[in-house]
């Protein structure tokens, strides 16, 4: 374990940020490093419990007290192959995921004094990428088998990476310019710099996995094609069906959809500090700018805030983010979301943070929009909003209309389901909230079909996503193992899994997804 008894002698110390004004005028991350001595003591606050609830909080089942002891004694190198043994990107968690595993820390029963967990996280594999620690690693031998994986975000890189070191051949294709995602596409660079992103595309393609980007399967591949040519086909396309919001005035210039607008920068970001991308960016069909404009954010989840940071970085005019649900409460509510939950408490944000810090933006909850109205020329002048009630379905309360000015409105809402033509043209069963429905995990009702990440479980957390791209690729294995066994064993149990092990026992991990529920993930049937 840590230090006996550090929990008592060492104070908890969060991550530190860049100044909020400084950094609202670059793209760099905003996320500091401590110096490895501070670190040290962070992890010697860990107190490698009986039963460490962390693991429970973690849908990776990251071996959280071992690394933390690791860091605490100084010993880095063995720290990243306990971190590697459960997640192919921990820098990718290390920066974008909420760390459920420190609202489940048993010492958050006193709430606010977990053990840094994402911070010692993320510090271990840096210094692991500037050590040369991290380095590809290709199968020992090749089972002549084939996988195509459709979709790059986090679920379909790494199951592809599974893939490729249990021996397969993969090919990993994308729609998009460039290997990634929403991990690429829809958060920015002050969030992930995406060389980070690109070192591990880099580590893939070093593997032997072929990348095919700018290609939309099911249009540029026809379904008929790709089950051709594969042996077995994996699902990763996320969940990208947003929702909308249809009140009159929708069709007003100046009304979009998160996603719509963050590609756009994400992508002027790219050209203007690179890296440059793997095919030509498409053509943007219309320029979505927040320069100079009054820009009103519907949504007050990560996809909003990011869009309040980047209309920030614009220069906008003013920025209001609005939210359809109460302001929640400034500490655990205990008779709701005990520990070891996630609690439904207030956090600012940190783009609501950069915005009142230079006076720039406010964020108002309970409010619901009624309708949009725009000028003479179609273009969006005001929304229409008023209180909303305090349970579902949040109407508008009477008495409390008023009208916000605004030219750029913004949907951050959330999203419904994957997008359908593909999974229609394969014929995938479906589930009642339109995800692909696998009757055995990760498997779906057309045989050599399998669905991962939020094509499968919808939209959810980034740790969510990477665990079920490694489940997944442990059931694809198992299936191809079958295969070559002459159907035998159809379910491929007398595979051992080996290739999938990254080179080491510790990450043979469970046998599908941890059953609990994330926050804000509602339970599986």
């Amino acid at each position: 374990m840590g230090k006996l008894g550090g929990f008592l002698q060492i104070e908890r110390h969060g991550i530190p940020q860049r100044d909020p004004v400084e950094r609202t005028h670059d793209y760099r991350e905003f996320l500091i490093t401590r110096p490895l001595a501070e670190l040290r003591d962070q992890g010697a606050r860990c107190m490698d419990c009986g039963v460490p609830f962390c693991h429970n909080g973690c849908p990776l089942g990251n071996l959280i007290p071992d690394w933390n002891d690791l860091v605490y004694h100084d010993r880095w190198q063995d720290a990243i192959e306990q971190l590697h043994a459960t997640n192919n990107f921990p820098e990718f968690t290390g920066r974008l995921c909420p760390a459920p595993c420190e609202a489940a820390c048993v010492l958050e029963i006193r709430e606010g004094d977990a053990v840094t967990i994402k911070q010692i996280e993320n510090s271990i594999i840096n210094r692991a990428w500037e050590e040369g620690w991290v380095k590809p690693k290709p199968p020992r031998s090749e089972t002549g088998q084939t996988v195509a994986v459709v979709g790059s975000g986090p679920a379909g890189m790494a199951a592809a990476q599974q893939l490729r070191r249990a021996g397969h051949s993969v090919t990993l294709f994308e729609r998009d310019e460039s290997i990634g995602g929403l991990v690429r596409f829809g958060v920015p660079d002050f969030k992930i710099e995406k060389t980070v992103v690109q070192r591990r595309v880099e580590q893939l393609v070093a593997e032997g996995v072929e990348l095919r980007c700018g290609v939309d399967v099911g249009r540029d591949v026809s379904v008929q094609e790709l089950r051709g040519r594969f042996d077995a086909v994996v699902l990763a396309t996320g969940s990208r069906v947003p929702r909308d919001l249809p009140v009159p005035g929708r069709e007003l210039d100046g009304v979009h959809f998160a996603m719509e607008y963050l590609y756009q920068r994400n992508r002027w970001v790219a050209r203007e500090l690179g890296p440059e991308p793997t095919t030509a960016q498409p053509a943007a069909e219309r320029t979505i700018s927040a320069k100079d404009l009054d820009v009103v954010v519907i949504g007050g989840g990560d996809t909003g805030a990011d869009c309040v940071g980047n209309a920030l970085r614009e220069g906008a005019r003013s920025i209001t983010q609005l939210e359809l649900l109460p302001e929640p409460p400034p500490r655990r509510p205990d008779d709701r979301t005990p520990w070891p939950q996630w609690p439904l408490k207030y956090r600012l944000s940190y783009a609501m943070e950069e915005a009142k810090q230079v006076d720039a933006g406010e964020q108002d909850y309970s409010v619901v929009t009624t309708r949009f109205s725009g000028d003479a020329d179609g273009k969006l002048a005001a929304l229409h909003i008023a209180q909303a009630e305090p349970a579902p379905p949040f109407g508008p309360v009477p008495g409390t209309e008023r009208e916000l000015k605004a030219q750029l409105v913004l949907l951050a809402m959330g999203f419904l389901h994957p997008e359908r033509e593909l999974l229609d043209g394969l014929g995938v069963e479906k589930d009642p909230r339109g995800n692909v429905k696998t009757a055995t995990p990760y498997t779906s009702s057309v045989d050599g079909v399998f669905a991962a990440g939020d094509a499968r479980r919808g939209q959810s957390l980034i740790v969510w996503a990477i665990n079920e791209g490694r489940q997944c690729a442990r059931m694809v294995d198992r299936y191809l193992a079958g295969q070559r066994n002459g159907g035998s064993d159809p379910a491929g149990l007398a595979s051992h899994d080996e290739g999938l092990a990254g080179h080491a026992d510790a990450d043979r991990g469970p046998e599908g997804p941890p059953q609990h529920v994330g926050p804000g993930i509602p339970a599986e049937d």
